[in-house]
């Protein structure tokens, strides 16, 4: 039986150990060390000296009793900002930050159910198969951990991520594509007062080609947005240069590369009419993923919620994870949640109900596999 008032107490522990994006270490060292007091075989993989984070990928082996297939279970280190000296409160059954900062339950709330499970497959003498963990670097802002993972230390073919926000019970077997753009438009600067009409403001370009840009909800499966416009510097220069940055997401790779076109023929056309140039980038962040409903990886989380009381549900998800990556390759991976709310703002929080549930489902998974 998970044990409530340690499950607690050790989130609350890890939260005030600072892992901002890059800078995971300190923590790293610590969930290394628990670990190999678990039994595990703790790895810290060469990622982090490739995407310059101060550590790398953690990849832990912990060897069963069970003839019974290898499964992978995992969730990210680090947090995005602000995430120093987090202060944690715990008010009515929820965990809180103190409002100054994020509260990290992104995924450390992940990374406190699995290690608690663990800790119950040990002390009640559990049989069970090989498990591997990988709590994995620089997830925020690229997914660059896993990208970076060293896939030939991992025998699992199935994994288990923990890093979504439904409550447990929630399976995630659809992930989007993104693609990144970002649009160098160069005009010609001028005086603005003296000899405007000698200028091309890439500020106006900018402006009509995102006006021409559909952006946001496409359609159910796809969405995009401009989220970063850079340039100029004084008002009496008509602005030569000019910076958009946004991105496009689909569950269906064929209509992300309409969309990206689409956003890139709206910068081109612009420049045209106006007599602009353009330097146009455009990458591949990460691919969609799709497992199907009644696939082997999902009916085993769904007698795992079946026999816990909880409600099995799947879904697909706007978001991008580990999941997308791990699935790029060839380890077919779902995303359960872990019930944290509003991630990534100042009002983050997570109940103690969920907290525990998440760690039931995952020793129950582990049971079922």
């Amino acid at each position: 039986m998970i044990n409530k008032e340690r499950i607690v107490k050790k989130f609350l522990e890890y939260v005030q150990i600072d892992s901002e994006t890059k800078n995971e270490k300190e923590f790293a060292d610590k969930i290394k060390l628990e670990l190999e007091e678990l039994g595990f075989e703790v790895y810290i993989d060469e990622a982090g000296k490739k995407v310059g984070s101060n550590t790398g990928n953690i990849i832990a082996k912990l060897k069963g009793n069970k003839d019974t297939e290898t499964i992978l279970f995992s969730a990210h280190m680090d947090t995005v900002t602000p995430g120093l000296s987090i202060k944690p409160i715990v008010k009515d059954g929820v965990i809180y930050s103190d409002g100054t900062t994020i509260l990290g339950s992104d995924d450390k709330a992940g990374i406190a159910a699995i290690i608690e499970a663990v800790k119950i497959l040990k002390e009640e003498n559990i049989d069970h198969g090989n498990i591997e963990i990988v709590f994995s670097i620089y997830e925020e802002g690229g997914l660059y951990g896993t990208k970076n993972l060293e896939y030939d230390k991992i025998e699992s073919k199935k994994a288990f991520v923990l890093d979504s926000g439904g409550a447990p019970g929630e399976i995630i077997i659809k992930g989007p594509a993104q693609d990144k753009l970002v649009a160098k438009i160069i005009g010609i600067p001028a005086h603005a007062g003296v000899c405007p009409e000698e200028g091309v403001s890439a500020i106006q370009v900018a402006a009509s080609a995102i006006a021409k840009m559909n952006l946001l909800r496409i359609d159910e499966e796809t969405t995009a947005n401009i989220g970063i416009i850079e340039g100029g510097k004084v008002t009496n220069i008509v602005c030569p240069e000019v910076t958009i940055t946004g991105e496009a997401r689909s569950l269906v790779n064929e209509k992300l590369d309409k969309q990206t076109a689409h956003m890139v023929q709206c910068v081109e056309e612009a420049c045209k009419e106006f007599g602009a140039k353009t330097e146009i980038d455009t990458s591949r962040a990460y691919s969609a993923f799709n497992v199907d409903e009644n696939d082997d990886i999902v009916n085993i989380v769904k007698n795992a919620c079946s026999i816990l009381g909880f409600e099995a549900i799947t879904k697909a998800s706007g978001g991008g994870s580990d999941t997308n990556i791990l699935n790029g390759n060839g380890i077919k991976a779902v995303n359960l949640g872990v019930g944290m709310k509003k991630v990534h703002t100042l009002e983050e929080y997570i109940s103690i109900e969920d907290l525990v549930n998440t760690a039931k489902l995952v020793l129950e998974i582990i049971k079922n596999a």
